[in-house]
């Protein structure tokens, strides 16, 4: 008698499969359909929170993948309208991270995003870009800067955040730099 698939099953292993076993290569690291950012290794979210090529590609693998789109070295053969999806999709999750590794810093408060699945995160774009943009990261109480925050505008708010990224990534490389290997 023959094995009996379960095709919702073997739908979500063959996602995972193709969003993350590039990932495994390129960062060592075992990451699947449950995987959220807040499970992300330092090491791995401070690479992505990177700018430039590198992380741009991983972006694109793991949305590539997860779209059933074929591999991020295709990214250029893609139809404009799926090269403007892959690139809207990727700013988000770039935007995503780095507010992981300044909540991870104790400079953000919880973030709207931290309960989606990144794979989630790229099915139901639309979806979670909406629910983020009308919850945004919050600076939190603890930061020195925190009354000079209070006293903008929500817009102003959200520049203020986006402002503090560079100095962000350079203390998390310190802390990085620190960790074991």
């Amino acid at each position: 008698m023959g094995k009996i698939v379960n095709l919702h099953e073997y739908r979500i292993r063959t996602t995972e499969k193709r969003a993350f076993g590039p990932w495994r290569k390129r960062f060592g690291v075992k990451y699947g359909n449950h995987t959220r950012l807040a499970d992300l290794s330092d090491r791995t979210l401070y690479l992505l929170a990177l700018p430039g090529e590198d992380s741009t590609t991983a972006f694109y693998e793991l949305i590539m993948g997860t779209l059933g789109l074929g591999h991020a070295a295709g990214f250029s053969a893609l139809e404009k309208v799926l090269k403007m999806a892959v690139v809207d999709i990727h700013l988000f999750l770039a935007d995503q991270v780095r507010f992981e590794m300044m909540r991870r810093l104790g400079w953000l408060g919880s973030l709207p995003c931290s309960g989606h699945r990144m794979i989630e995160m790229v099915q139901s774009f639309e979806d979670v870009r909406s629910f983020s943009m009308s919850n945004p990261p919050q600076l939190a109480a603890s930061h020195p800067e925190y009354e000079t925050y209070l006293r903008l505008h929500r817009k102003d708010k959200e520049s203020f955040i986006r402002r503090m990224l560079p100095g962000a990534i350079e203390v998390f490389k310190a802390r990085v730099r620190k960790q074991p290997s």
